[in-house]
């Protein structure tokens, strides 16, 4: 098997692995600049915001477990490869001497036990680090189940590292993954955060939740990612939404993965993270799941509007985020503005705030700038998702204009 064929086979099967934010093209170069591939390469972004290109590839897609759900499970019947040390090596250097990358992710399927999976990750980056000299971004996969010592030499190695919890739930992972404890994945997940510092995994870890494979509820996902956020010091939850590529009696039947629930997901999380909400003021046992029709700050409005109209004039840093249509950025522009003068309306314009979706649920110096008649729930929950719908066709239309890439994966 040639270098070209292993390559096609282990990015293809690395592409579901979203615990790297990643995007794949097939566009070619006809007599223009710049070439798009349509294996290998994921991008992935700084503290800072810069957009870091990376080589995403398995090591090998063998593996010795049979998780339900994964392309690469010893039952299936596929095209295995597996990558020498050196080869990765070459790829990765012929790569990003030809500027296509600036890093690597590297995952692998599981072959004999874990330390031996690890211990040919960790040769594998020791020759890139010692003896090519490779200073470039690497983010590899903790196997869950290998030692503590072994986690520690590629900790230090890399610049971040990931467990991934796969199921929601240790049920899920019972039925679906039987050979993966949630309790192993969590070890490493509390060995890294222990651990964590300048010379070892100095980007922090993350991990990856697949959605829609078992049957936990969206309140029970946002829960698990409240706790590891809490308990690990996650950078960051991925969701992945399920894709049917295996047939089991075990897996639910789609024809579709469950992307519209994927996105309401990251949308909660952002909440979480950075908005200061709780999972219980996102869903609760009454609503376990979201609102596919309306994104879950404005849900969390709708079910509230008890707490609103609320003054832009006097309400809070963490009262103005509950506002649809303000986030971070804006609540800063108000507090700070609002110290010399009091705001009106077209002030929140010069600041350059959304006002379609705000103006139903603000005061600005005591005054309601919607009619007082719209401020009912029916009425306010079909104008939400007019303007939901609205932007969706927008972003669309904006894509097609560019050129919308359809192996687009978050």
């Amino acid at each position: 098997m040639t270098l070209k064929e292993k390559l096609i086979i282990l990015s293809d099967s690395a592409k579901y692995d979203a615990s790297c934010s990643s995007s794949g093209s097939n566009r070619k170069n006809k007599e223009g600049i710049g070439n798009g591939a349509l294996y290998g390469l994921c991008h992935s972004f700084s503290n800072d915001g810069r957009c870091v290109s990376l080589l995403k590839i398995l090591m090998t897609n063998c593996c010795i477990y049979d998780c339900k759900y994964c392309l690469n499970r010893k039952s299936n019947n596929q095209k295995r490869a597996i990558f020498t040390p050196e080869e990765i090596c070459s790829i990765t250097l012929n790569f990003y001497k030809r500027n296509y990358i600036e890093g690597l992710f590297l995952s692998s399927g599981i072959i004999k036990n874990p330390d031996y999976t690890m211990e040919k990750m960790i040769e594998t980056i020791t020759l890139l680090r010692k003896k090519y000299h490779f200073n470039g971004y690497i983010h590899a996969k903790a196997i869950p189940g290998s030692s503590n010592y072994l986690v520690k030499k590629l900790g230090v190695l890399v610049d971040r590292l990931s467990a991934n919890i796969e199921l929601p739930s240790e049920n899920g992972l019972k039925l679906l993954a039987p050979d993966k404890k949630k309790n192993k994945i969590e070890e490493i997940m509390h060995f890294v955060k222990e651990n964590q510092s300048k010379a070892f995994t100095p980007a922090g870890q993350t991990t990856q939740m697949i959605i829609g494979a078992s049957k936990e509820t969206d309140q029970m996902i946002l829960k698990q990612s409240e706790t590891m956020y809490k308990n690990y010091k996650l950078k960051r939850v991925f969701y992945s939404a399920y894709i049917p590529v295996n047939k089991d009696k075990l897996l639910p039947t789609l024809n579709i993965p469950p992307l519209k629930r994927e996105h309401r997901l990251y949308q909660a999380d952002w909440l979480l993270r950075y908005y200061g909400y709780k999972v219980d003021q996102i869903l609760d046992e009454n609503h376990p799941n979201f609102n596919i029709l309306l994104d879950p700050k404005a849900d969390y409005a709708i079910r509230h509007l008890n707490e609103f109209p609320k003054e832009i004039n006097k309400a809070n840093y963490y009262d103005l985020l509950k506002i649809p249509g303000i986030g971070p950025t804006s609540a800063k522009k108000i507090i700070s503005s609002r110290k010399f003068y009091t705001l009106e309306m077209k002030d929140l314009q010069k600041m350059g705030i959304s006002l379609k979706r705000a103006k139903y649920f603000i005061l600005c110096n005591g005054k309601y700038f919607a009619n007082k008649k719209v401020f009912q729930k029916e009425f306010l929950i079909n104008n939400l998702i007019l303007e939901e719908e609205k932007k969706e066709n927008n972003t669309n239309h904006q894509l097609s204009l560019w050129g919308k890439n359809e192996n687009l994966s978050v």
